[in-house]
């Protein structure tokens, strides 16, 4: 079998002096590395549950394998453990691995700090103190545990509630507090005022990696940034800018006072590190706890607000997977979602976010099912594995589902479909009903996310608007299951029997390793797309080409540049050639994240956008319509994206589809953003000439009215739209009035011949 660790290394150690071995090394590491590596853990996986490999261990209650060269064992129930004790000693091995995390260390924004050894000796440190640090047989350096090298969450450490006063930190000093004195100043500092009683936080988690993402530090690192603006505050406090700029004494004083303030860990500059031991037992920092509470608090106070601000346009979350980036993006883990529902129940837009609660509140559902489902599959035999998971999928879907018990016609279809002869009466998971699980999931659910509305799949359907084949769908991604069929029609048959369970994939969690020097090409175009269109259009051009070196374009950045390079073609007005970049874009999403991911939705629209503009109506409409019912498969009909596409087929549609689809836009636009937004306006304005056309001016006046009203106010009364708006309503008012005439006219004279 293969040694990975030599192949991965031995990929990563080939030369990088030329943009052809680059080249060569990325695609290296990328396809036959990596891809290999996944394929693997997954064929493995599936050879070990199907029984065709003996554990390694002798232990039936906790067995180990090896196969393909990968050492496979069951996971931590509630994550991984530690305390394993490898004493630092000092060697020239040990100094060299310093000097190369001192270097990580920097870009991860972590502090160099010390612990005490037993015989009272410091030791430098970079990470965490449960890490090890080994001296591989090839002569590399390793380091194990590295997830618990970035900075605790202080949200989820009860003990980061009070301040510890022992202080064994380097950049520290020997000040202890009297506990007696300043208990209360020592709980305080670092959280805002009443958050322990607006939030409920800290708490514990029933695992403890709890650590703040590199995208929450950078955030924290940014919001104070306010150190130059805190700088002059004291400036000119001491006397005035312009006097103390001069001043050494006064100048420096003042940057001193500044790094303080916003805890920097320099006095002289402004520099944000984290200390990755704060809150671990026995060592802890004064100065480093305080700091990472404000980064814990930042969380709640700030990034969360901010992230419910940005989802009022039609591009907002549409499924657990879009949610989950859109949070990591803002450094907000997902244990914090039922903060996140908190927050939009609080909102005054709560009802303009009922798209991204419904989101939340199925991601939280799926997740504690999910953990519940890993445990019931532990008892389930291989021979049962179909009918017992269409067990548990019937009892989360249909509200008091009852026990069951395997007949003889379900031993005979497992016969005759190859799996065993099915499963006795007696299987402890045939015993489990839909209350059972549900009381499971809620119990999972207010105990990770504190979300305790969940009741049963009526509830989430009736009060949340949440579909079963959404939740199925979400389900079946997380787990690995492949369906044949299933029914929601029939209340008195179970939607899922054992017949339609066809497999269950491994899901493998892996890094997605970088393309760099196509990443950089990528970035470099997206900062000239404002202004320097042309440069952005030969540097996507570029882009694509070394994506396609060095990953044959199956990669998610490989499938954003070609959308983005179709985009820019088509703005240029290069009609054919952003048709042909777009048909590959949708290819490459299908092909890497999915035929119904959210992704592959808009890259549909926008395929049907260039084809229409080609002249290839017909095309457009199977492109808009096809994107519109993978819509209504991942979240339905009620989401602000729904009236984009509605809008794009009221356009290309013939005429008699055209209206519905229109009146449903602005529907859905006045719901979502409300009757002056801009997409609500655009959206009257299509359905006034719509109506136009049909000769029902009276509904088109009232709409285009509308529509001027909101240009009106969100651009003023000089501009290009607001203006067409005027003369759009100036014109079908005159057209009006003369049909309005021509009918009286023509009654006149029908009264006068009889």
């Amino acid at each position: 079998p293969p040694d990975w660790n030599e192949e991965l290394q031995a990929a990563r150690d080939l030369p990088q002096g030329s943009l052809e071995e680059r080249l060569q090394r990325d695609k290296a590491v990328l396809q036959q590395v990596n891809s290999a590596f996944v394929n693997t853990v997954m064929q493995g996986a599936e050879t070990v549950v199907d029984g065709f490999v003996e554990p390694v261990n002798g232990n039936p209650g906790d067995p180990a394998f090896l196969w393909g060269g990968l050492y496979m064992s069951q996971g931590a129930f509630r994550g991984l453990l530690y305390g394993v004790n490898a004493g630092p000693q000092e060697s020239p091995h040990r100094r060299r691995l310093l000097e190369l995390l001192a270097h990580a260390a920097k870009s991860l924004s972590l502090q160099r700090h010390v612990v005490l050894a037993p015989n009272g000796h410091q030791v430098p440190l970079f990470t965490s103190v449960d890490a090890q640090g080994l001296l591989g047989a090839d002569g590399r350096f390793y380091l194990l545990d590295v997830l618990r090298s970035f900075p605790a969450d202080a949200n989820f450490c009860p003990e980061a509630q009070t301040e510890s006063c022992t202080v064994t930190g380097e950049e520290e000093s020997n000040e202890t507090c009297n506990e007696d004195e300043n208990k209360n100043d020592c709980i305080k500092e670092g959280w805002p005022e009443d958050y322990h009683a607006n939030t409920d936080l800290p708490r514990s988690f029933p695992h403890g990696l709890c650590r703040l993402r590199p995208e929450l530090m950078q955030a924290f690192s940014q919001h104070h940034c306010q150190f130059t603006q805190r700088v002059r505050e004291l400036l000119d406090e001491n006397g005035g800018f312009e006097e103390c700029a001069t001043s050494d004494s006064r100048a420096t004083a003042a940057v001193r006072a500044a790094c303080k303030d916003v805890g920097s860990v320099s006095d002289i500059l402004f520099e944000m590190r984290f200390n990755p031991n704060v809150f671990s037992p026995s060592t802890s920092t004064k100065l480093q706890e305080r700091l990472l509470r404000e980064a814990a608090a930042f969380i709640i106070t700030h990034q969360i607000p901010a992230f419910e601000g940005c989802l009022h346009n039609s591009e907002a979350p549409m499924d657990g997977a879009t949610l989950k980036n859109a949070l990591h993006q803002r450094g907000i883990n997902l244990r914090y979602l039922g903060h996140v529902v908190k927050a939009i129940v609080q909102s005054e837009h709560k009802e303009h976010l009922r798209h991204i609660m419904r989101t939340v509140v199925a991601e939280i559902f799926i997740r504690s099912t999910r953990r519940v489902f890993n445990s019931f599959l532990q008892g389930v035999d291989v021979p049962s594995l179909s009918a017992a998971v269409s067990h548990f999928l019937s009892c989360m879907l249909v509200p008091h589902f009852p026990p069951t018990s395997v007949g003889e016609d379900t031993k005979k279809k497992s016969r005759r479909r190859g799996r065993g002869a099915g499963a006795s009466e007696s299987t402890p998971w045939s015993t489990l009903t839909g209350a059972e699980l549900w009381n499971l999931v809620c119990q999972d659910a207010a105990e990770t996310y504190v979300f305790d509305s969940l009741s049963g799949p009526n509830y989430l359907v009736e009060h949340y608007g949440l579909q079963k084949l959404s939740l199925l769908r979400e389900f079946c991604l997380k787990t690995g299951l492949r369906l044949r069929d299933y029914s929601f029609d029939n209340q008195n048959k179970a939607p899922i029997g054992p017949e339609d369970i066809i497999n269950m994939i491994p899901v493998v969690k892996h890094i997605h390793m970088p393309t760099v020097d196509a990443s950089k090409v990528y970035q470099a175009a997206q900062l000239s797309i404002q202004k320097l269109l042309d440069q952005a259009h030969e540097l996507l051009k570029e882009a694509v080409y070394l994506y396609g070196r060095a990953c044959d374009d199956l990669h998610p950045e490989a499938g954003y540049c070609h959308t983005l390079l179709a985009k820019v073609a088509y703005l240029q007005g290069k009609t054919a050639e952003a048709r042909s970049v777009q048909l590959k874009a949708v290819v490459i999403s299908e092909r890497v994240l999915g035929f119904d991911h959210p992704n592959t939705i808009q890259q549909y629209a926008l395929l049907g956008v260039y084809v229409y503009a080609g002249g290839e109506t017909t095309l457009a409409q199977k492109c808009f319509l096809r994107a519109r019912l993978l819509m209504l498969t991942v979240h339905g009909e009620d989401h602000p994206y729904t009236a984009t596409l509605d809008n794009c087929l009221g356009l290309v549609l013939a005429e008699d589809q055209t209206g519905q689809f229109l009146k449903n836009a602005v529907r859905l636009n006045t719901s979502f953003f409300g009757p002056t937004c801009e997409q609500t306006a655009l959206s009257q304005h299509l359905l006034a000439q719509w109506m136009c056309s049909k000769g029902d001016y009276r509904s088109a006046m009232t709409h285009e009215k509308e529509a001027l009203t909101a240009f009106t106010s969100l651009f003023g009364e000089d501009h290009p739209q607001t203006r067409c708006s005027k003369d759009f309503l100036s014109t079908i008012t005159k057209q009006a009035v003369k049909v309005e005439r021509t009918l009286r006219q023509a009654g006149a004279e029908c009264t006068e011949a009889t």
